[in-house]
């Protein structure tokens, strides 16, 4: 049906006579010729239909927007030439034309970019723009290229279940009923992570995986309802191991295909530092901002908002400055205000310092002369700036400061060109529930943590600290892991930290604690966001753009219309009833 690629038509077929076939992205007739603009997925190149070929004259001077074309002619050299696209410097001089499909009016044109809304309905058109086809082809070569580095290095590519057994902890799981066990569910996996620890001890050494995973969660910008990702695990390694591996593996892949050249060493920060100095465990740092504690010095001041945390062993009181922010106006500093409050901040107090140095702020007569003065010195601020402050809970400050930072580094274009990886180690290993009255695993249930020792883990479980790691890239988290616990003694140990009984381990984790039971090797691995990467690549916030057929922020495909009712009889055969929606 074809010979070449439009988008591949070139000098060197000059003279020759060849078969395309794509859409027909624009078409202009200007009464002495005719010149259509054929575009496939290599590209876009100009033909050209001339009035003395009457026959394929009148079939051009027909076209519509988008229809489906073949194209028999010879390849010229253009006299006017296009060096804005690849085949600008060559045009096909049609000899038939014959319309394979008429398209109906559509609802937005290629080059196009309509709401979101729209894309996603026509998911089939907004795949067929340029820009979409960029951004796909990227994300193939992204998997090809972590392929090819993975198998070179000894690694098996084996599957794992995708109907398994439903797990507490993190996200919610999509359960599929069981036909042949009425009553009982399938989940679908929230990751691999059980079957490939098994596989190590299987003694298969290095697993490798692109795996479809699914969580039933909140969705947003970098979050999807089923996703992909590049899921590893190694025996016999510890932290650093795998973290040379992979650092190594990401180094290739950004080179082989977006001809970047990463960090030839990625620098590490402990979680807490992390927290500390940029209120994120997932740190940005292009922005040069950073939080500064500062409890020492205003826990004897008169302003009680600031001195009930800074008092408190479990409290933060951090300011943030930001160089020519004193350009701010109050109706700004309300808009700083109201984005830390989405993230938890109950007010944001401010010290402005004009150009011409003088000071405007709503908390200096809560302070003595000096001890103001000694509080502008220790965050450093200067003329023309503006330092916020946050006070609370460590964490919540953290939370909101971290997101102001990221706020204030846009705004004045304080993010830096570039690529910034960086390793975030030392998680702790459990955070405290104050609803559920329990703790809960920072990474997974799954993760050793840094002591050996299981008394030493139970009287310290508070402070506690995991072998854990994420890597980061621009603010991004792209990749997460760990070494696992590979003594049962020390799993059970985890799980009843966790406020999971023996009954209950056994009946969820079982033919974990049995396998670990068989001489379990140390083993660790680490998984990362194929969707993630493929949208840092690809230069979008939106890992949807990378995503063939992603939900909306609803979860839903409006192309498809999922989810959607399903008929009494089917649900009768997998044994379900639906239950009536409430009134609102």
């Amino acid at each position: 049906m074809r010979t070449h690629f439009c988008g591949l038509v070139d000098e060197t077929l000059i003279g020759q006579t060849v078969t395309l076939a794509g859409w027909t992205d624009v078409a202009r007739n200007l009464g002495g010729v005719c010149f259509i603009d054929l575009r496939d997925h290599e590209g876009i190149v100009q033909v050209t239909v001339e009035p003395e070929n009457a026959a394929v004259f009148a079939v051009a001077a027909s076209l519509g927007y988008e229809d489906v074309l073949q194209v028999e002619g010879v390849v010229r050299a253009r006299h006017a030439v296009n060096d804005k696209i690849r085949t600008g410097r060559v045009e096909v001089i049609a000899t038939a034309i014959t319309v394979l499909n008429k398209a109906a009016p559509l609802p937005f044109h290629a080059h196009e970019n309509p709401g979101e809304d729209t894309r996603l309905k026509y998911r089939y058109l907004d795949l067929r723009r340029p820009e979409m086809q960029r951004m796909q082809r990227t994300r193939t070569r992204l998997v090809q290229a972590l392929r090819r580095h993975l198998d070179s290095a000894g690694f098996q590519d084996i599957e794992t279940p995708i109907l398994t057994k439903a797990t507490p902890e993190g996200a919610r799981d999509f359960l599929v009923p069981a036909r042949m066990h009425p009553g009982e569910f399938y989940a679908l996996p929230q990751s691999p992570q059980l079957f490939k620890q098994i596989l190590m001890v299987a003694g298969f050494d290095r697993y490798y995986q692109i795996a479809r995973c699914f969580r039933d969660e909140a969705l947003r910008a970098d979050r999807q309802l089923e996703f992909t990702q590049l899921d590893m695990e190694f025996a016999f390694v510890r932290e650093r191991d795998v973290q040379d591996f992979v650092e190594d593996m990401v180094r290739s892949v950004f080179r082989e295909v977006v001809e970047v050249e990463l960090d030839a060493q990625f620098p590490r920060m402990t979680w807490a530092e992390a927290m500390r100095r940029y209120g994120s465990d997932k740190p940005d740092l292009r922005i040069d901002l950073e939080l500064v504690d500062v409890a020492a010095l205003v826990k004897d001041s008169g302003f009680a908002v600031f001195t009930g945390p800074a008092n408190d062993a479990g409290g933060r009181v951090a300011a943030l400055r930001i160089p020519g922010g004193a350009s701010l106006s109050r109706k700004q500093i309300d808009e700083y205000a109201a984005h830390a409050a989405k993230y938890g901040a109950k007010g944001l107090a401010y010290i402005k310092i004009a150009d011409s140095g003088e000071v405007g702020s709503p908390i200096q007569k809560f302070f003595s002369e000096d001890a103001f003065a000694a509080l502008v010195a220790h965050v450093g601020a200067g003329r023309g700036d503006i330092v916020f402050f946050g006070a609370g809970g460590y964490n919540q400050v953290s939370d909101f400061m971290g997101a102001l930072r990221l706020k204030a580094g846009k705004d004045f274009g304080r993010v830096a060109e570039g690529w910034r990886p960086l390793w975030v180690t030392d998680f702790p290993m459990f955070e405290w529930d104050e609803e559920e009255q329990r703790y809960v695993a920072l990474h997974h249930p799954f993760t050793a943590p840094a002591v050996d020792d299981i008394a030493e883990l139970r009287a310290n479980a508070r402070t506690a600290v995991s072998r854990g790691y994420d890597m980061v890239l621009n603010g991004n988290e792209i990749g997460g892991g760990s070494i696992r616990i590979h003594r049962p003694e020390m799993q059970s140990a985890v799980f009843e930290l966790l406020g999971i009984g023996a009954e209950e381990a056994r009946a969820k984790f079982g033919f974990l604690l049995d396998a670990l039971n068989y001489g379990a090797p140390p083993h660790g691995g680490i998984a990362f966001g194929i969707d993630r990467i493929a949208a840092l690549m690809a230069g979008t916030e939106s890992i949807r753009d990378v995503i063939a057929f992603p939900k909306t922020t609803g979860a839903q495909c409006l192309m498809t219309g999922a989810p959607s009712p399903i008929a009494e009889a089917q649900l009768a055969d997998v044994h379900v009833q639906v239950r009536a929606k409430h009134p609102a």
